[in-house]
């Protein structure tokens, strides 16, 4: 499976006012685990577009609520469990190679909706930095800890 390309994709780490991030539990795993938005990026599509589109697909929370804090300095890869592998996206990829986004959230709880079109979370909730890398899948666990480490000292700029 190792010969398999990575599927283009970004993440957004929402924070509120309070140094908070958004996470949500995905509607198709049977797992208590929480992650922040993310998806695949179209083809011919910039990271930059994709990163609010799939915010909103996923949360609802227009462009016009959030602001760009931060982007990772390089993208990060995830590589996916193998028994995953044939099962998630068509078996055409080994996991997602993504770029991250440091989003400041400029909205309220009520400007939420989790309950999009094509829903992804059965909840949400905010979350301290330092306990993302415990609410996540096990195979996303190094991923989280390096955006966390990298995004960590703006959150802690924006702060308020």
């Amino acid at each position: 499976m190792s010969n398999l390309p990575y599927r283009p994709g970004v993440g957004a780490m929402l924070v509120n006012p309070a140094g908070l991030v958004f996470v949500g539990q995905r509607i198709d795993s049977r797992l208590d685990a929480w992650q922040m938005p993310q998806g695949g990026v179209d083809k011919g599509e910039d990271p930059d577009v994709a990163v609010l589109r799939e915010l909103e697909e996923e949360t609802g929370i227009a462009p016009g609520l959030v602001r760009h804090a931060a982007r990772c300095a390089s993208p990060y890869d995830y590589d996916l469990p193998e028994d995953l592998i044939p099962t998630v996206w068509g078996g055409r990829f080994r996991g997602q190679r993504q770029h991250w986004y440091l989003l400041s959230f400029l909205g309220r709880d009520e400007d939420i909706n989790i309950a999009t079109e094509h829903p992804e979370f059965n909840a949400w909730k905010w979350a301290e930095p330092a306990e993302l890398v415990d609410l996540i899948v096990p195979f996303k666990r190094d991923l989280y800890a390096a955006i966390v480490a990298e995004f960590l000292p703006v959150i802690e700029e924006l702060r308020r």
